[in-house]
């Protein structure tokens, strides 16, 4: 059974915290450590994120095995597949569920071929690196059919300055393990809409791609896209799939990704803080 989420650009309100409260027990875990501090030992109550692998299946058959932090894994699972370029539509899709805490199995809707050898990768990939199992150069670069952006979307300065204490301020599980990253989407006035967390910083994004899959949101070609780390290119080839004009990195971009961005016709920001950033692409959307 699937579900298609359509009241809101992500999710309807009433059922973010109810997504949030399971996301949360699933993504932490408590273990007993010893602190030290100030030559002092002591035994307390810690908190660390979760890793785990998460097999996804196309009619029972193994494509993939990525390692991630639990929860939203039909999500994760879905937006792994569309940015991929595996699928296209929701419709496409019979069904998804979950067969069991580490396997998702996708079954295509009848003369629907989502075939795993179409895959150009390895069964394994890290929670570091969405990429690290591509056979050849080539088979990196995706093409999306939501590039170059069509609309005329302008972000002012104080907008992105103000992303990231948003983030902050939604980000409980980062709180408590401070070993997840994260990303987010907002509107160009800065309204925060959703967000996703993980080990791996390209889970964490195909985990919100899943829901604006779901939701029937893509292409999201009037949203910022903020991510909590560095803007590596798979971070840029997929906001690229799903229509992202701007980008927003609280770490540095990579040369590759920089390219991608430029060759897209995208916004792409790094080092972004209160008190400033960097453009490196598409500067005309960013006003003062």
């Amino acid at each position: 059974m699937k579900t298609n989420l359509t009241s809101s650009p992500i999710l309807p309100h009433l059922l973010i915290p109810m997504i949030e409260k399971e996301k949360q027990r699933s993504e932490v875990s408590e273990i007993t450590i010893i602190r030290t501090k100030a030559g002092v030992q002591t035994t307390v109550q810690d908190y660390v994120a979760v890793e785990a692998p998460l097999q996804i299946e196309v009619s029972g058959k193994p494509t993939t095995v990525t390692m991630r932090t639990p929860g939203d894994d039909t999500a994760l699972a879905l937006g792994f597949m569309f940015t991929e370029g595996l699928i296209r539509d929701y419709n496409e899709i019979a069904s998804v569920h979950q067969k069991d805490e580490n396997t998702v199995n996708l079954i295509p809707e009848s003369g629907i071929s989502i075939l795993p050898g179409t895959l150009d990768r390895n069964f394994y990939s890290t929670s570091s690196c969405g990429v690290c199992g591509k056979s050849s150069v080539d088979a990196i670069a995706v093409r999306s059919a939501f590039m170059p952006p069509s609309k005329q979307v302008k972000v002012c300065v104080e907008v992105l300055t103000g992303l990231q204490e948003s983030l902050s301020s939604v980000q409980s599980t980062f709180e408590l393990t401070g070993g997840l990253h994260a990303c987010a989407l907002f509107t160009p006035e800065g309204r925060y809409l959703y967000h996703s967390e993980d080990v791996g910083r390209h889970n964490a994004l195909d985990k919100l791609a899943g829901h604006a899959f779901m939701a029937g949101r893509v292409p999201l070609d009037e949203h910022i896209l903020l991510l909590s780390g560095r803007a590596s290119f798979e971070l840029v080839q997929k906001a690229c799939m799903l229509g992202i004009p701007v980008i927003a990195a609280v770490g540095a971009p990579s040369s590759l990704a920089v390219e991608l961005a430029e060759r897209n016709g995208q916004t792409l920001v790094g080092f972004l803080k209160k008190t400033g950033f960097n453009i490196y692409t598409g500067s005309h959307r960013i006003t003062s």
